[in-house]
């Protein structure tokens, strides 16, 4: 008997939880109902208010076919998605958020590269490496602001193989290094003996009526660096960037030497007075560069030896740059020479000046050497 109560009250107790279980549940669900019929009718009211906003000229949409986007970044909230209607008088636009200086050490940089030359390349191979790249081989960093806006200034003749690898390295490099730039190939029209300087000059001149460019870059087309931390742009004293080349066993060959890479301000150049315009042929306007510089008190900067390697891309000497006979007199009166001879007494004839996705192409005639005086 005893029993038998007891399993009457305890199935009395289980039947009591469940009941009150049901209900404990029924109140959830009206009141979850409730809440949620509430947000929807703010919704459609709002979504009713946006277009009616639309029909005023006001257009709101959101494109779920972001490159990069997730769906779960659209899950906002109604607030977030749909917009609220304010007087005009309360109106206040949305403050843009400044963007912010370029770091002065990039963090994508990646330190010493694999330089090769064996693989095939191809212009259109290295316009899909950099889609990035605006029309004339123009790149401005989108995400921060440089300091300076370099100009970076190749002479040219019969060098399209070389071009290719160059494009193919740099362009790279340079958005790592967060430099906001633009490229120019400077080409010497005919088959006059080639004048390396006088071609810089140009490409300084016919840089600065594209753009303004506050820093300048004068580059060789068969040198590429070997190390990203190798930052192409100006510093306070003339940069000299190409310092270690395979060619030299990786070595400075000499103290005054400041051929291949070199780079200057614009008020460094104009200090010196640009370029020499009368080195023809082969060798010699690099040390009449040095000169000027440290005749004008300033001195020339390098970077670590282990980061200013450059590899050069083997080639036979070309026709018509045969070595200057002149150039160790002309070196010796740099001091002389450099006031009457150089951006100051520039002279060219722009044949051609066409922008291409990867680089500006600048065709110039420059005029000939002066004949050589005859020795009896």
């Amino acid at each position: 008997m005893t029993r038998l109560m007891l399993g009457r009250t305890l199935e009395r107790i289980c039947k009591a939880v469940l009941l009150l279980c049901l209900v404990h549940f029924v109140i959830m669900m009206i009141l979850y109902f409730d809440v949620y019929s509430q947000r929807f009718d703010q919704i459609f009211s709002r979504f009713n208010n946006g277009r009616n906003t639309s029909r005023n000229g006001h257009h709101y949409y959101y494109n779920l076919s972001r490159p990069n986007a997730t769906y779960t970044s659209y899950l906002a909230t109604a607030d977030q998605l749909l917009p609220t209607v304010r007087p005009e008088g309360n109106h206040t636009p949305p403050t843009a958020k400044p963007i912010q200086p370029c770091p002065e050490i990039p963090p994508g940089l990646v330190g010493r590269l694999l330089i090769e030359f064996a693989s095939q390349m191809t212009m259109e191979r290295v316009q899909k490496e950099n889609p990035n790249v605006t029309e004339g081989g123009k790149y401005t960093p989108p995400d921060c602001r440089t300091k300076q806006k370099v100009a970076i200034i190749i002479p040219f003749r019969h060098r399209d193989n070389h071009l290719k690898y160059w494009l193919h390295y740099l362009h790279p490099i340079l958005r790592r290094q967060k430099i906001d730039y633009g490229i120019y190939i400077i080409t010497q029209l005919g088959e006059e003996t080639f004048n390396r300087a006088k071609l810089l000059n140009v490409g300084y001149t016919e840089a600065l009526k594209d753009a303004e460019y506050d820093c300048f870059i004068f580059s060789d087309v068969d040198l590429i660096p070997m190390d990203d931390r190798n930052l192409y742009h100006c510093y306070d004293q003339p940069r000299h960037f190409a310092i270690a080349m395979d060619k030299f066993g990786f070595r400075l060959p000499y103290a005054g030497y400041f051929g291949g890479v070199s780079g200057l301000s614009k008020k460094q150049f104009l200090k010196i007075n640009g370029f020499p315009n009368e080195y023809w042929g082969w060798g010699g306007e690099d040390d009449d560069i040095y000169n000027r510089i440290t005749l004008n008190g300033m001195k020339v900067v390098r970077p670590d030896v282990r980061i200013g390697r450059y590899r050069m891309i083997k080639h036979e000497r070309d026709k018509h740059n045969e070595p200057n006979p002149q150039r160790f007199n002309k070196i010796q009166n740099t001091k002389n020479t450099m006031k009457r001879d150089g951006i100051s007494t520039l002279t060219y004839r722009v044949v051609q000046f066409k922008k291409y996705p990867l680089y500006t192409n600048i065709s110039v005639e420059i005029g000939k050497p002066p004949p050589r005086p005859f020795r009896g």
